[in-house]
């Protein structure tokens, strides 16, 4: 499905936001990973992209205006790329073995009486990491680690 960049990138926002940062996920997952990586570049890269900018003009004058703007966008675009795949995960569905395992958390989930989402019948990356966030936060730890062991 196509989507527009703006679109991919409120979806990567809605993803790392959703998705739960647990140890238990980091060896399964490279969402972990990039969520993280996300995170600090969000943090990190525009006060960066100043610094370095400033600096380039600072030292060479502006006659270095043109590569004081490149380095400035390309410290810009990394957090920027990192919300693009996040957006592109979260929109793919789910391998079968991922969606047994979304079904069977889920099932645990309504049998706790816990509140979810309604299953759905093809899950994507979205819904996994809304189950998952559910499971962690109304599951106790003797259930959610009888998933990773």
């Amino acid at each position: 499905m196509a989507q527009s960049m703006v679109t991919m990138f409120r979806q990567g926002h809605k993803y790392l936001n959703t998705w739960p940062m647990k140890k238990q996920l980091y060896a399964y997952f490279p969402e972990c990973k990039v969520i993280a990586a996300t995170r600090l570049a969000i943090r990190s890269m525009p006060p960066l992209a100043v610094v370095s900018c400033a600096m380039l003009l600072n030292t060479f004058g502006f006659d270095y205006l043109p590569q004081a703007i490149a380095i400035g966008a390309f410290f810009l675009s990394l957090p920027l790329q990192g919300l693009l795949w996040l957006g592109q995960r979260a929109d793919q569905s789910l391998p079968p073995s991922l969606k047994n395992w979304y079904f069977e958390i889920h099932a645990k989930l309504q049998q706790e009486g816990c509140q979810v989402q309604a299953r759905k019948t093809e899950p994507k990356y979205q819904e996994l990491a809304g189950v998952l966030k559910s499971a962690f936060e109304q599951l106790d730890q003797v259930l959610t680690r009888s998933f990773f062991d």
